[in-house]
């Protein structure tokens, strides 16, 4: 398994274990916030539909982040 391989696996396992705290009301606050800055960092945005876990994980968020992205820029 090469280096991209295992980097793939990673990224999509993270997705999993965030996807399946958030449906079973387990995330704390720092899970939500680990989520929502994944997100962030993976540039997802209105062009997200090219990843149906990144699609995922951003539906069963219970906030916006392109919210937080407002505030910070006002900040």
């Amino acid at each position: 398994m090469d280096d991209k391989e295992l980097l793939n696996r990673l990224h999509s396992s993270l997705i999993e274990v965030l996807i399946e705290k958030i449906k079973n009301g387990e995330a704390s606050a720092g899970d939500l916030g680990v989520a929502r800055q994944f997100l962030k960092d993976n540039g997802v945005d209105v062009s997200a539909k090219n990843s149906e876990p990144m699609l995922r994980l951003n539906e069963v968020l219970p906030f916006n982040p392109a919210e937080d992205d407002l505030e910070e820029e006002c900040a």
